[in-house]
């Protein structure tokens, strides 16, 4: 199955083209279509991250056209991690969103689902291609689908993606002059040959140019602090299904593109040497983690906390990746892994809270834990995580990260780590006081209020439940998986 790497994305771009096509004539089949086509992706990136595990990275040239004519796919252990959990997150998403969209834009579900695939192919894209420009290629499918997605909202999020749109085609802008500049000096655009020719030019001022345009480029992207402007609102106003896709993996895949070049492209002296680029990621990332911990306790709108939340633990990755050492990216990778789990879950439960009660206002939750058990049970769950508390899995990717900073000598960092923690407990353990211990004072809206239906429920149980089981297996997936790829590098 040498086509592993390429069925991926093709097979999510061709069911977006199905999605919309057949949804023209029957919008009952576009849900059905969207899953098989998640499924099929599913399943395949999982089969393809065996073997890989099992025999090394997979190579993929389409039209037979060998690197660096041709454009080469390359799944790995980087890719096939990442890949697999995008996908994952994306079924377990989308078996959510059904009941959501039904409630708060049922007339626009074809163009959603059509959508969701076409963004996903974009984002799979750009984690399994070895080519530098093909990146940027699937970088603007995987935006400009996201864009839309997110604009269909109510009547703010329209204007608050404005500012996305305008920043992320700023962030793309610098990625292609990055790329640009590389093939000026290198006359190649695959990242393998790339990498083998890059040595003997590092003293190049194009390649300190295109370095820097391209990490200016993705933390953009990534919303890195102080270029998060544009996520706060988005993550706000756009409908909650589309946030607990979008939120635990879109600006991940920004962090991915960071980490592939400090792997496979970059050697790490040259990013901590000659041109000191992770230094300035890890110093804007732990005054990131400091700064939106403190503007997501001072937030009442419960969507708007994770948001500033969400900024903060996106410069927990930053951190990992600025230490750039071998325990500071297992930290980033372990982090982008268990982020994915946590906010996923909290922005499902967020939506699960708008459909049976349409509150929104933390002050307003009070005795949400006494009428939405199983919801609230795995918001007290996702919490712990995201305090650093065992067995959870937001527990280990802090302590690599802590590690990371113990090994660089970077005390202020890990102080800055385990400060945040306190932060986090701060404004998640006031959300907990107000659903189980303040009476609700037998407010109708909170009274009437039940678990979301069994279809919204089950993703954000088994969200809950991943949050633990990979707390309990993170040495494996270390072990397995991690170390393989920080071994590239270092």
């Amino acid at each position: 199955m040498a086509q592993l790497p390429a069925i991926i994305p093709v097979s999510l771009l061709l069911s977006a083209f199905v999605a919309f096509l057949v949804g023209t004539f029957s919008r009952s089949l576009v849900y059905p279509i969207t899953l098989l086509g998640i499924v099929t992706a599913l399943v395949t990136a999982v089969m393809g991250l065996i073997r890989v595990l099992q025999d090394g990275a997979q190579h993929y040239y389409f039209g037979g056209w060998p690197p660096p004519l041709g454009i080469e796919y390359v799944l790995d252990h980087l890719s096939g991690f990442m890949t697999v959990l995008v996908m994952f997150i994306a079924l377990l998403s989308v078996i959510y969103s059904r009941r959501s969209f039904l409630q708060e834009v049922p007339e626009k579900i074809v163009p959603l689902y059509s959508l969701v695939l076409l963004m996903l192919a974009g984002l799979t894209g750009i984690i399994l291609t070895g080519d530098l420009f093909n990146l940027y290629v699937f970088l603007e499918i995987a935006s400009l689908a996201a864009y839309a997605i997110m604009a269909i909202g109510n009547d703010k999020a329209p204007v608050a993606v404005i500012r996305y749109v305008i920043m992320g085609t700023i962030g793309a802008c610098f990625y292609l002059l990055g790329v640009g500049f590389i093939y000026f000096a290198t006359g190649s655009l695959n990242m393998g040959d790339v990498a083998r020719i890059l040595p003997g030019i590092y003293g190049s001022r194009l390649i300190v140019v295109a370095m820097t345009f391209i990490v200016i480029g993705m933390a953009l992207k990534m919303a890195l602090f102080p270029l998060h402007i544009w996520l706060p609102d988005v993550y706000t106003y756009s409908p909650s299904a589309v946030v607990a896709l979008i939120a635990p993996i879109m600006t991940k895949v920004g962090a991915y593109v960071l980490i592939r070049m400090l792997v496979s492209v970059f050697l790490p002296n040259y990013l901590t040497s000659v041109l000191p680029v992770t230094l300035m990621i890890g110093w804007l990332a732990a005054v990131g983690i400091v700064a939106m911990s403190i503007m997501a306790i001072a937030q009442k709108d419960f969507r708007r906390m994770l948001a500033y939340s969400s900024v903060a633990q996106i410069c927990y990755v930053a951190l990992g990746i600025g230490l750039a050492n071998p325990f500071g990216l297992i930290g980033a990778l372990l982090h982008i892994l268990n982020h994915a789990f946590m906010k996923g879950c909290l922005f499902q439960i967020s939506g699960g809270i708008r459909y049976r009660a349409g509150l929104w206002q933390i002050p307003q939750f009070a005795g949400l834990g006494r009428h939405m058990r199983w919801t609230m049970g795995a918001f007290t769950v996702a919490a712990i995580s995201m305090v650093g508390i065992p067995p959870a899995c937001g527990f280990f990717s802090k302590w690599y990260l802590v590690l990371g900073c113990i090994d660089a000598g970077n005390w202020v960092f890990a102080v800055v780590v385990v400060a945040s923690s306190l932060l986090n407990a701060v404004y998640f353990f006031r959300v907990l006081e107000k659903v189980y211990m303040v009476p609700s004072n037998n407010d109708s809206t909170v009274t009437a209020a039940s678990d979301p239906p069994g279809e919204m429920l089950a993703p954000i149980l088994v969200l809950a439940s991943g949050i633990i089981i990979l707390g309990v297996i993170n040495a494996v997936i270390v072990t397995q998986i991690l170390e393989p790829i920080v071994s590239l590098a270092f």
